[in-house]
């Protein structure tokens, strides 16, 4: 006869076979944290002596083209062994613990039913239980020891793995050596950079270095006129500098970060300029024009998608974007001619959605700036499409960032610094900022940040020994690692909905937004206000800012000037009309284009000196752009180029 169970001998059964096999995972996940713990300290899993010593053979051999590579491949293979194994050790803990809580209330259930069971049993059957009980106490106290051993050797891996990866990132630093042995040039070019193709502006400059960086986590290896990289996703790591060329000069200081660079500077490779800090550095710009007779006005061309992103130049190219509701484009201008050299359909993006996010109508599609190394292109979209066009209108890459949670639409532009563009993606569900790798768009480092939507954008400047990211945003003023991500300092001093950028100038960050205030803020590991006021305020233009002076320009018409260093006010100039637009400083002037497309021109000193108001004829909210001896300016519905 088949023999039947009760429910409550059927639920045992299942709950004694749950505690068998959860019990049984967690010794074998164990057992290999701990082995794995043992293997660490027998071998090195990323050749850190090998990958040192090829180094040390690099500094004084820096044009061997096959030691490079052997490098950067020895680089690829400890860099997977690194993440592999750091992967199998987080997932093996968080594993051991999801295991172990199952485990423990298997037995408990189990505890539970055999009491009941219990209450029904003679004396001996209770003798038994007496001993089984005792049993399981010891069985719990062992397996709580084994697990809290595997979880112990576990962290020392993950530490002992990062340490030895440490010591492999020799190269990371490597730069400021070889370029002690081979000095630092830009590249030498026909005539005038402002006349040089992009591809051969730039790609000799960045390409004769060995970066193995593991806290950005690229890899870029390559000799002159040859770049490779290799993105990953990483947490930052600690490096170890490398040994510099001249044993003789070992203790050299700290090299400074150079940024903007030459070429930056030459070129106008972002929103607000390079580095996006209002600052350009192009000489003999036109003071006079007229769009309606056409009086200095080279060419104009129309745009074919509307959008409010602001120009930015490379060589010989003008680059914008435009967008709608199903379409996303970047257009490339020759900057002679106005002639559209190419456009290009960012489509086929993986993970974008099937239907663009509402938008206001001052805001749009493609309110956001590109961003450009001299290689690519870089464009980003309202509805989190990211994507690289190289220099002859094909898409390199692209991706989706995540649907912008945005009630006017996405428009912080992006900057590029270095091999990475960094993207600050303040939005309602997914605050942060990013930086994805320039040659495939991974995510090369991605902070959070606990703040409120922000529609400015990211601030990128050199304080000596390093580069920062500075953004604004309800509630603080921030500043980012460039190379890392990692937040270096913050103060709580900002509110509402934030849409101008800040400027900086001589260590000191500026920062506003309307109904909030405006602050001078002193960098550093410990922050310190300098100075607040709240007179003049603004809502979309940012500020500029120089050693002495701080230019404050407001959506309804009122410019106001500070003492830079002290805040107090020297000047306030009222205009007939309000500005979108951004004050770029250039060829010691100031240029603010307001909303009905006339540019205001003016000194920048201790008393206002108005040079010119020059009317374009066509309205305009877009910052303009600026080449030697020639102003581009974004309108309604066309591109102008002003010059003599």
């Amino acid at each position: 006869m088949k023999k039947k169970f009760t429910t409550n001998q059927l639920n045992t059964r299942l709950w004694k076979g749950i505690a068998l096999v959860a019990g049984a995972f967690s010794f074998i996940i164990c057992c290999l944290l701990i082995v794995n713990y043992l293997q660490l300290n027998r071998i090195d899993p990323v050749n850190t002596e090998v990958i040192n010593t090829l180094v040390e053979r690099l500094n004084e051999n820096p044009k061997d083209v096959q030691l490079r590579e052997q490098i950067r491949e020895l680089d690829l293979l400890a860099r997977k062994a690194y993440f592999t194994n750091q992967w199998q050790i987080r997932t093996g803990g968080y594993l051991l613990l999801f295991l172990g809580a199952i485990l423990v209330i298997a037995l408990q259930m189990l505890y539970s039913r055999k009491k009941v069971l219990a209450s029904q049993s003679n004396e001996d059957e209770n003798r038994v239980l007496f001993f089984q009980k005792s049993a399981r106490k010891w069985m719990t106290i062992s397996g709580a020891a084994l697990v809290s051993v595997a979880l112990v050797f576990a962290f020392f891996s993950h530490k002992e793995l990062e340490k030895q990866f440490s010591k492999a990132a020799v190269a990371a630093k490597i730069e400021p050596a070889i370029n002690e042995a081979i000095p630092e040039e830009e590249p030498v070019e026909k005539k005038s950079q402002s006349n040089a193709e992009p591809e051969k502006n730039n790609e000799k400059t960045v390409s004769k270095d060995i970066i193995a960086s593991s806290g950005v986590g690229t890899v870029s290896v390559g000799s002159a006129g040859e770049k490779v990289e290799t993105p990953v996703k990483a947490e930052p790591v600690k490096v170890v500098k490398a040994k510099p060329v001249k044993k003789e000069k070992a203790s050299q200081p700290k090299a400074s970060i150079v940024y903007p660079t030459k070429n930056m500077k030459g070129n106008y490779p972002s929103f607000r300029g390079p580095g996006g800090n209002g600052i350009a550095y192009q000489k003999n710009i036109p003071i006079d024009w007229d769009g309606t007779s056409g009086k200095n006005i080279l060419w104009k061309t129309p745009i074919p998608l509307h959008g409010y992103n602001s120009p930015i130049i490379w060589g010989k190219k003008v680059f914008l974007s435009g967008a709608d509701a199903t379409k996303r484009e970047v257009y490339c201008f020759d900057r002679n001619s106005g002639k559209i050299l190419w456009t290009a359909s960012v489509n086929n993006v993986p993970d974008s959605p099937t239907k663009s996010p509402e938008v206001t109508e001052d805001t749009g599609h493609a309110a956001a700036s590109l961003a450009t190394d001299g290689e690519k292109v870089y464009a980003i979209f309202s509805n989190g499409d990211i994507a690289a066009i190289n220099m002859k209108g094909k898409q390199v890459w692209a991706r989706n960032l995540g649907v912008p949670q945005n009630h006017y639409g996405h428009s912080s532009s992006l900057v590029v610094y270095q091999d990475m563009v960094i993207v600050q993606y303040d939005h309602r569900k997914s605050a942060q900022v990013m930086a994805l790798a320039t040659e495939t768009g991974e995510t090369v480092w991605s902070t959070k940040r606990k703040v409120k939507i922000s529609w400015a954008s990211p601030v990128v400047v050199s304080t000596g020994s390093k580069a920062e990211v500075l953004l604004s945003s309800d509630p603080f003023i921030a500043s980012y690692d460039a190379n890392t991500g990692k937040e270096l300092w913050k103060l709580d001093c900002m509110s509402g909905e934030v849409g101008p950028s800040v400027a900086y100038a001589d260590g000191i960050v500026y920062a506003m937004n309307e109904y909030a205030s405006l602050v001078a803020i002193k960098m550093g590991d410990k922050p310190e206000k300098l100075w607040e006021s709240y007179d003049y305020l603004s809502d979309v233009p940012s500020p500029i800012a120089t050693d002495k002076y701080l230019l404050v320009p407001t959506s309804y018409g009122l410019v106001a000037c500070f003492n830079a260093k002290t805040g107090d006010v020297l000047w306030e100039q009222e205009f007939d009309v309000g500005f979108y637009a951004s004050p770029i400083l250039v060829d010691g002037k100031v240029y603010l284009m307001n909303k009905q497309g006339v540019m205001n021109i003016f000194k920048l000193g201790d008393k206002f000196e108005s040079i010119a108001n020059v009317p374009l004829g066509e309205k305009s909210m877009c910052t303009p752009a600026f080449g030697d001896g020639r102003i581009y300016i974004r309108a309604d519905k066309n591109l102008y180029c002003i010059g003599k």
